[in-house]
Order: structure tokens, then C-alpha cells, then sequence
């Protein structure tokens, strides 16, 4: 049987840990091994990930691809989801892992490395804030919102306003907690599943409802899939958004 509350701890651990690597990091527009990597990724995947491996889980992360795939429990790691923002002072950044097992995400937690804030959940168990019990957000209707997005959004568009944060794990997580009343990625191609995995999960256990814009599963363990994820408070409005963004 799967200790939940081992896995829980272990994931307060590593992120705490990822939390004071990056605290350390002096020059944050370095950049890393690829075009699209700053350095502070690397300062803080590389023993992040060797923290899960020691763990007994698999690893899927962002910066270092699948490492030990067969393992029963894979970790779904972006170690620092808006590094952009980390590598600028904007304090909207966070750390993001999903563990996953047959049946789908189990353990989630979101991060915010400057506030604190964090976001976890349990499959079957509900999602917290904080530590707190979250309650499903009231849906309201979307002329009155408030839509976090990614991208650029069209010109006319069915909601009041919109933030583009930079940092999707923790807008989603926003949706699900009812801060935003929804999120759209506008962009092309551009989430793995370490950008929302974690949000996922507090979302599932709200009932929110998240999609892939064209239908595409949200949950796998392929490193090269991309998907656009679609998030709000009722199914009417997501479908909504959905015909939006496909249009």
C-alpha cells in the first residue's frame, strides 16, 4: 500500500530544499544548456530530482527528461514553472510535482517560492491551502471575470478583464481556489506536463473542471507531448472557452 503521508513529506522536503537553492542563486539571467533554460533550472532540478530518485519514484522533469520509467510512482517535476519571472524579481514562481501512479496523479503540491503559498492535494482526499481545506469555487458568470492567460488573447473576448502572470501551475492553482474564474492558454504547443500536472490534481479535487483544448489527454508521462490546457469554474463556461481557443 502507498504511504500518502510519506510522499506528502517528501514532497514538502524537496521543495523546501528547491526553495532555499534558488535563494542562493545570485546571477538569475544566466542561461543553461539550452536557449530556452536559465541556469537557476539546473541549480535546482539537479538535487530536487536526485532527492525524488532516492525517494523510490521515478522522475519526468522539465530540465533532466524520464529517469527510472518503471518505477511504480513517477514524479512530475518543473522545478521552477516561470522562471522567467525568477530570473526578473517577479514574485509569481513556484515549484510544481505531481506524483503519478496506474490510475493518474496521487500527491500534488504548488509552491510559491516568494509568498509561500502553497497548494496541495490527494486524490480522493480533497486539495488545501496553506494547510487549509479548500472548498469548490462558485461559479459566476464569465462577463464578470476575471481569466488568467497565456499567450496573447483575441480582441473580442466574453470575459471583464485578464492577468498574464507568467507561470501556469500557480494560475491554474488560482482558478481552482477561485481567485481567477478561469485560464486559457492562447500560445502554441507550449505546455509539458510539468507546467500544470500539480495544478491538476487541487483542481480534480474541487471539481473544477481542465481540459486540453482540442480534447488531447492531460495526463501522460511523455516528455515531448505538448498539450493547451483550458480551466473554469462549470462545464458550460469551459466549454466556452474551449470553442475560443480552437477558433
Amino acid at each position: 500500500m502507498t504511504d500518502i503521508a510519506r510522499l506528502q513529506e517528501v514532497l514538502r522536503t524537496v521543495t523546501t530544499e528547491a526553495v532555499s537553492r534558488l535563494s542562493e542563486v545570485s546571477n538569475r539571467r544566466e542561461g543553461g544548456e539550452r536557449s530556452d533554460q536559465y541556469a537557476l533550472d539546473l541549480i535546482v532540478d539537479g538535487p530536487l530530482v536526485e532527492a525524488l530518485l532516492d525517494a523510490g519514484v521515478g522522475v519526468l522533469s522539465e530540465e533532466a527528461g524520464v529517469i527510472e520509467p518503471t518505477r511504480a510512482l513517477t514524479a512530475v517535476v518543473d522545478p521552477v514553472d516561470g522562471s522567467t519571472n525568477a530570473s526578473r524579481g517577479i514574485p509569481w514562481f513556484a515549484t510544481s510535482i505531481a506524483i503519478v501512479d496506474d490510475q493518474g496523479p496521487l500527491v500534488a503540491l504548488v509552491e510559491n517560492h516568494v509568498t509561500g503559498e502553497r497548494f496541495e492535494a490527494v486524490r480522493g482526499a480533497g486539495a488545501t491551502y496553506n494547510g487549509v481545506p479548500l472548498e469548490s469555487p462558485v461559479p459566476g458568470p464569465i462577463g464578470d471575470g476575471v481569466v488568467g492567460i497565456n499567450g496573447t488573447p483575441p480582441a473580442e473576448r466574453p470575459w471583464a478583464q485578464f492577468r498574464t502572470l507568467g507561470a501556469s501551475a500557480l494560475d491554474i492553482s488560482y482558478v481552482a481556489m477561485g481567485a481567477l474564474d478561469a485560464y486559457i492558454d492562447f500560445d502554441d504547443e507550449a505546455h509539458g506536463v510539468w507546467d500544470y500536472l500539480g495544478a491538476y490534481l487541487v483542481c480534480s479535487e474541487l471539481g473544477v473542471p481542465i481540459v486540453d483544448a482540442f480534447d488531447r489527454p492531460l495526463v501522460h508521462l511523455d516528455h515531448t507531448q505538448r498539450r493547451t490546457p483550458v480551466v473554469a469554474h462549470d462545464a458550460e463556461t469551459l466549454g466556452l472557452l474551449q470553442e475560443l481557443r480552437r477558433s
